[in-house]
């Protein structure tokens, strides 16, 4: 209990911030700190100015106030009931809590336990004073689609509490905080910064050319975002032979992910901090309020999973927005490695979760659509990529290589160069200790797919000196389809560079002076 003879700002909201952070407390107005009543009657003024400087306090616990009388004086009576998820700040940002008679500071080590504590319970699910009519009923509908509900409208209320986007209150039901990011158009003008800011910089060290905020319901969020970014970075366009591959800078079902996770485990109690994109020529950052969930740390985040907002996250999952619990870092890194990129980086900051997506990657791109051309050849398995763009840039792969470039055993690397040798991708040299491996010749530079249209007419004409061709043998050579390989035998017999001899399956392609010689 604290006792006031006045409603003096300061004082007065640190009391309320210390019993939200507590387990609550009565403040009364018109009691010295030595008991005496001095009196202090509830005025209308008085209590609008008791809710102004309350409207100061970040996320109070909720209150009442009411007139009492002792001994015949009047007395007010401000109670502060202890917040049942987040915790309560001041206007600047201090957290107090009470401990006895006394508003104490938290700082520190003692600040983050506290942080901790309060972070399990589940801000999410507090109720909020918007009641479920205000939600437009295009996105009940959206929500209600995505989990496959039947049945009338009517029974929408319920389904919706039971995953923790309503609440039934004496009055009726009132959206959660979960509820309110996914059912109102503008869900930040009640909750702060729930929205995404995408900020573009052209060079380092300079500053943001562009900025665009993102607002709307969670849903829209991710997809504008992902749509947003992935139009930003835009495509490398790699041209291998006659063959043109376009290779998003970014996977977007990473970026998307990403983006999924920062709106959905961010910290919706630190209202004042939105999540923030930044676009750079090298990388792509996505920064989330707030610290990663116990026991989620940095280094065991593939194999711990925990949940800050569980509700919003399922509704992603059931828009196919988010990947099942415990599977998005899981998709995220594999992606990247699968496309040969550099991996995703996570840092915690103790405030704040950073995902750096890299934009620029050790492989090339042409390495990279050329990987994909000889994939077209033969099934392999997505970390076996990386065997063939060392091997193509001319390594030789041994055991304990391909260990070091995998992180892997000696049993996996053993079968990765066996699985390549008989896909017909690599050759095997020696046995046993000295056993190496080395890219198939037909793949190896000066192969077909590294070159431009005239260089590949001239390759395949000589290979036709060394003797005749089947469309068949252009294919293993090049990589080109058997479409793309009868237009450019075509070209050549058109130019006079080869002649066509046979039909159908027999068809066979020579140099005019063999032709002659077999005439």
């Amino acid at each position: 209990m604290e006792r006031k003879k006045g409603a003096g700002r300061v004082p007065l909201t640190d009391s309320v911030v210390a019993f939200s952070n507590a387990d609550g407390g009565v403040i009364l107005l018109g009691v010295s700190n030595s008991g005496d009543i001095v009196g202090r009657d509830l005025t209308q003024g008085l209590e609008d100015h008791l809710h102004e400087m309350i409207g100061h306090v970040r996320d109070p616990g909720r209150y009442t106030i009411h007139p009492l009388r002792v001994d015949g004086a009047a007395i007010t009576v401000l109670a502060v009931a202890k917040r049942s998820e987040g915790f309560a700040q001041t206007s600047n940002g201090r957290v107090l809590v009470r401990r006895g008679s006394l508003d104490v500071s938290l700082f520190g080590g003692e600040l983050r336990e506290f942080l901790n504590a309060r972070s399990l319970e589940r801000f999410e699910s507090t109720v909020t004073q918007i009641p479920l009519e205000q939600a437009p009923r295009r996105l009940i509908r959206s929500v209600a689609n995505a989990f496959g509900w039947s049945g009338p409208a009517t029974s929408f209320p319920d389904r919706l509490a039971e995953h923790g986007l309503v609440k039934q209150t004496p009055s009726g039901y009132h959206l959660t905080v979960a509820g309110a990011v996914h059912l109102l158009q503008r869900p930040h003008l009640e909750l702060g910064k729930a929205y995404i800011e995408v900020l573009r910089f052209r060079e380092e060290g300079k500053s943001y050319d562009r900025r665009v905020q993102i607002e709307g319901p969670l849903r829209e969020q991710v997809e504008r975002t992902t749509q947003l970014i992935t139009d930003e970075l835009g495509n490398e366009v790699v041209v291998l032979g006659v063959h043109r591959h376009e290779l998003p800078r970014l996977p977007q079902r990473v970026l998307r992910e990403a983006i999924a996770n920062a709106v959905a485990h961010r910290a919706y109690e630190l209202r004042g901090t939105s999540v923030r994109i930044e676009i750079h020529p090298e990388e792509v950052t996505i920064t989330s309020p707030g610290a990663l969930p116990e026991p989620v740390t940095i280094e065991n985040i593939r194999d711990q999973a925990s949940a800050r907002n569980e509700n919003m996250i399922g509704v992603l999952r059931g828009f196919n927005l988010a990947e099942d619990n415990g599977e998005g870092i899981d998709v995220m890194e594999d992606l990247m490695r699968d496309e040969l990129l550099d991996p995703p980086r996570f840092r915690d900051t103790g405030s704040a979760v950073r995902v750096t997506l890299p934009v620029r990657s050790a492989v090339a791109p042409s390495e990279r659509a050329w990987v994909r051309e000889v994939e077209q050849r033969g099934l392999i398995e997505p970390s076996d990529r990386i065997l063939l763009v060392h091997a193509a840039r001319g390594e030789v792969l041994t055991n304990s290589y391909v260990r070091k470039l995998l992180s892997v055993d000696a049993a996996p690397a053993r079968a990765a160069l066996q699985r390549l040798r008989d896909a017909g991708f690599l050759v095997r040299r020696g046995k046993r200790a000295g056993t190496t491996y080395v890219l198939h010749a037909s793949l190896g530079p000066p192969a077909g797919l590294r070159l431009g249209p005239t260089e590949l007419k001239n390759l395949v004409v000589e290979m036709a000196r060394e003797s005749p061709l089947a469309n068949a043998d252009v294919r293993s050579r090049t990589g080109l389809d058997r479409a793309e390989t009868l237009d450019l035998l075509t070209k050549l017999v058109r130019e006079g560079r080869l002649v066509r001899v046979g039909e159908r399956r027999g068809t066979r392609y020579l140099v005019p002076s063999q032709s002659n010689a077999a005439s």
